[in-house]
């Protein structure tokens, strides 16, 4: 399988404090990669590097050959390619839901209204979401936003889609609507990167786990590796918390 993503000795600092050092991985096309830690291990910079949402100090990001980081050509049609899904959903609250999941297809794909609809419409089925197109965000349960969130990002029809721990700010019980989604999307062939606390979920989806510790990736591996046989010791105290939480 081809390297969607190649990252090369990526480092961030805000002032004086390294957030990521000398960090080494690549996702290939159609692979599920989940991303576990602490909070503070550097999980969220990341992804936000990895979409240029924040500037790394140093290193390699390559995407499809390119280092976006010497050649930046246009962030927002990277952006279009390197679909993003946010804790806190950031819908637009003066749009309803259709219009969400429109307003970025014309603006940075320039399709037209009636195409960028039919795609909307395309992806809010997909995740159940439908039956909700003139709907305002506030009208919305967390887990209907996050839905809508998500088939915001698949109608720009992304090459990867990165999920920055998107069940964080949910009610437990609406949990599961989004996991669901994301599932389906992984039996699907989507390439995902995925950082999340949800280890269950983190153990049945991915096909490689990622675990991150004090901004370095102490250990990766397939879930039966890492939640059966850790190697490393950190990892092990850390599965071992997050069991007890659970």
């Amino acid at each position: 399988m081809n390297n969607v993503i190649e990252i090369k000795h990526l480092s961030k600092s805000f002032g004086a404090h390294q957030v990521l050092k000398d960090i080494d991985f690549s996702v290939r096309a159609g692979e599920v990669v989940c991303i576990i830690g602490s909070s503070g291990s550097g999980k969220s910079t990341l992804l936000r590097c990895i979409n240029l949402l924040e500037k790394p100090s140093g290193g390699q990001i390559i995407y499809r050959g390119q280092d976006i980081l010497t050649n930046p050509s246009n962030v927002y049609a990277l952006r279009a390619k390197l679909g993003m899904v946010f804790q806190q959903f950031n819908l637009f609250n003066n749009y309803d839901v259709l219009g969400n999941c429109v307003v970025g297809q014309m603006k940075v794909l320039r399709r037209s209204r009636e195409e960028a609809e039919e795609m909307a419409l395309k992806y809010l089925r997909l995740v159940g979401m439908e039956q909700f197109i003139h709907a305002r965000p506030r009208q919305l349960s967390g887990g209907q936003k996050q839905r809508v969130a998500i088939a915001r990002a698949l109608a720009m029809e992304p090459d990867v889609m990165l999920f920055d721990e998107p069940t964080s700010a949910l009610d437990p019980e609406m949990v599961g609507e989004v996991l669901k989604v994301m599932a389906t999307l992984a039996a699907s062939g989507m390439t995902m990167l995925i950082v999340t606390h949800e280890m269950a979920f983190a153990r049945e989806v991915a096909h490689r786990v990622v675990f991150m510790d004090q901004g370095v990736i102490a250990e990766e591996g397939p879930p039966e590796q890492i939640f059966i046989n850790p190697q490393q010791e950190r990892t092990r105290q850390f599965l071992q918390r997050t069991q007890r939480r659970q």
